[in-house]
């Protein structure tokens, strides 16, 4: 039997610690499927109960000198200011210490040496042991190794105040590191505010406050207006416009009513609604959008591994450089050797590969973070890497492109009066659940038609609809049944043949044998559907509709959209054609997450139109929220300026280790500067990706 396991790591706040418990975690039995999440500081693996004991998992990471939860405690990352914090009360006595020796060193310059080496020692000594234990526990290249060799070396050839300096500076940048995630995590987090603590529940005897964490499925609850909705339900009585912005970017309150589905975090704007619990607190809207971002924060991107591959390679190649340029030239050249290892030790500093590391975790979690916040999620970093690599994305056209809901858009006239046609046509089509008759009676009520009474209604097979109204036998049919009934004329086919050519479906109406007129309905694309489809152009995206729709009505929408189309295809011939596109380039499939499911999986890059359904939110890469087809733009250009962020990192982080290793061969770099540049380089890393917690989207 296999468990999912959760444990709290305190101290895991940079790539390279993740690295270290990783490496340790990977050779313990039963253990399998291991994530970690330096941002919220969370390690996750699945445990086989028969061969697996998870405390072996938490003492592996003890003994790497990190705090474990133990396992079955509720999970709660600390929310503490930096001084609070075991890091930032180390920088704090290691500054106190430093400015001791600094102060001494002029009124005892003698004793100055030692007053530095002390200080620098102390400061020293919790990064020692965790460079100490990590090399017991089979990990020996770690940063805090290089830094531990570094600092003693500097104190044996007298360079005892620079040892000092390195130790404090490095300590600053561990906590800047930690202080960016803990800004990265209270992004996110704040997710989980939006949901409320408490809850009106309706019970026989009235309504009583109760805890929103205790809500069951079923449950009836009561929001006023202006409160927050407690958990994802339905409305049970009564209408009100629901303000979804914190949850998925939509920035319009929608009208809902009787029916309609609510997320746990929006807000009642005005009206006071009782709601149906659907869903318990644990798989609310809220709950499930935190997990995917937790599980994509963990996924690495290419990138990632890449630079995880080099690290593993890179750190020991400096270690051995930086000790060739130390002993090489004394041994073999006659250098002087205080001078030599001086160069070697800050060359050992330069190569410290924290920016490197943290260059591509660091972007992915603020570009995916900055996603969730805007209604776009993103099942981790690959997917976020590959989106802006496509050259096609594949629509369906069906709750994608369009809205799903026909709509009437002709009312034409042959006989009679437009309006008597209408009330007519509405009375017929009243009670039926046929989304073409439910489109027909909403423009007949938007009209404030008043309806008329039938009776003997009866579905003709598919060929139309027939009912008895005020004596007459009134008909609404296809266009082929209708001209069974009464011929049309040259010039009434020449305006259905018209009409259809633009995609539309044509109801004719009839009043026994008299042709009263046609109503013309369709599937009207999405307000943003044009512009976005030039959006996706501009950024050298091309898009192609795949429909099961007939070949007329899909060419007349695709010309509206000035995109290629394929109409009139079986699931099956939708994937044929994810394939055939996938020969020419990574390509996107977007669908609504249910019927497309099949080619979301083939497609390089899936993502749902689902607004949040449970299978758009579990088979695609990506999901959009708020349905907008101006999102799958969006998502291309997050991606890419996350790339852009990446390769920035990369560029700061080598290019800042390579200006330093010149001048440390040329004599003009201390060791104190060494530091600073590689802390530098990580400050540097570390505020420009969080640039995309600001990421501006387009509204």
């Amino acid at each position: 039997m296999t468990n999912t396991k959760t444990l709290l790591i305190d101290g895991m706040d940079c790539p390279s610690c993740t690295a270290k418990i990783e490496g340790v975690v990977c050779n313990i039995p039963g253990v399998d499927n291991i994530k970690l999440n330096y941002t919220n500081q969370k390690l996750k693996f699945d445990l086989d109960e028969t061969s697996g004991d998870a405390g072996l998992v938490v003492r592996a990471v003890e003994k790497l000198g990190y705090k474990v939860n133990k396992p079955g405690e509720k999970v709660k990352a600390p929310d503490l200011s930096w001084w609070q914090t075991g890091k930032g009360r180390l920088v704090i006595a290691s500054g106190s210490i430093l400015a001791v020796a600094a102060i001494l060193s002029y009124v005892l310059p003698e004793y100055a040496g030692y007053v530095f080496a002390l200080a620098g020692l102390t400061a020293l000594v919790p990064l020692a042991r965790k460079a100490v234990l990590s090399a017991v526990a089979g990990q020996p290249f770690t940063i805090e190794m290089l830094v531990t060799i570094a600092v003693i070396g500097a104190i044996f050839i007298d360079e005892s105040a620079e040892a000092a300096v390195v130790v404090f500076l490095f300590l600053i940048g561990e906590m800047l590191e930690s202080m960016a995630a803990a800004k990265a995590r209270r992004s996110v987090q704040a997710l989980a505010d939006l949901v409320p603590k408490s809850a009106f529940l309706v019970t026989d005897s009235g309504t009583i406050e109760v805890g929103a964490d205790t809500l069951a499925i079923g449950d009836i609850i009561e929001v006023r207006p202006g409160g927050r909705i407690p958990a994802d339900a339905i409305i049970y009585e009564g209408q009100t416009s629901i303000d979804e912005a914190a949850v998925t970017g939509e920035s319009m309150p929608k009208r809902k009513q009787i029916g309609d589905g609510v997320f746990a975090g929006s807000i009642n704007v005005d009206g006071l609604i009782r709601l149906k619990v659907e869903k318990g607190p644990e798989n609310n809207m809220i709950a499930r959008i935190l997990q995917m971002v937790e599980d994509a924060e963990a996924s690495k991107a290419p990138t990632a591994r890449f630079i995880d591959r080099f690290s593993l390679y890179y750190t020991p190649g400096v270690i051995v450089f930086s000790a060739m340029i130390a002993f090489v030239p004394p041994l073999f050249f006659d250098g002087d050797l205080t001078t030599w290892v001086y160069k070697g030790l800050a060359i050992l500093l330069i190569g410290c590969p924290c920016a490197l590391v943290l260059s591509t975790p660091a972007a992915i979690t603020s570009g995916i973070s900055a996603g969730a916040k805007h209604g776009l999620l993103i099942k981790g970093g690959a997917i976020l890497e590959a989106i802006g690599t496509v050259k096609k994305i594949a629509f369906d056209k069906t709750g994608t492109l369009t809205k799903g809901q026909p709509k009437v858009t002709d009312v034409k006239v042959f006989s009679g009066k437009e309006e008597s046609m209408l009330a007519l046509a509405g009375a017929v089509e009243a009670g039926s659940s046929h989304p073409l008759a439910l489109a027909i009676v909403e423009e007949v009520e938007a009209r404030t038609i008043k309806l008329k009474k039938a009776s003997d209604s009866q579905n003709l097979s598919g060929r139309g609809v027939q009912a008895t109204i005020a004596g007459k036998r009134v008909t609404i049919a296809s266009p082929r049944f209708a001209n069974e009934i009464s011929a049309f004329s040259s010039e009434q086919e020449s305006i259905i043949q018209s009409l259809e050519d633009e995609g539309k479906t044509i109801a004719v109406v009839l009043a026994d044998e008299t042709l009263l007129g046609i109503i013309a309905l369709r599937d009207e694309l999405r307000e943003d559907a044009t512009s976005a489809m030039k959006e996706l152009s501009d950024v050298g995206v091309s898009a192609v509709m795949l429909t099961g729709d007939n070949k007329r009505t899909g060419a007349a929408l695709a010309a509206q959209l000035g995109i290629e189309v394929k109409a009139e295809l079986l699931p099956q011939d939708k994937l044929d054609e994810i394939e055939a596109l996938k020969l020419r380039g990574n390509i996107a499939m977007v669908g609504d997450g249910i019927n497309d499911a099949p080619a979301l999986a083939r497609a390089d890059v899936g993502i749902a139109m689902g607004g949040g359904t449970d299978v758009a939110l579990e088979t695609a890469d990506a999901a959009l929220l708020h349905e907008r087809v101006s999102d799958v733009t969006s998502l291309v250009k997050l991606s890419r300026a996350t790339m852009a962020n990446i390769h920035q990192n990369i560029t700061i982080a080598l290019g800042l280790k390579a200006v330093f290793l010149v001048t440390t061969l040329l004599g003009i770099t201390t060791l104190w500067m060494a530091i600073l540049a590689d802390t530098g380089a990580t400050v540097l890393v570390t505020m420009n990706a969080l640039r995309l917690l600001g990421y501006k989207f387009k509204s």
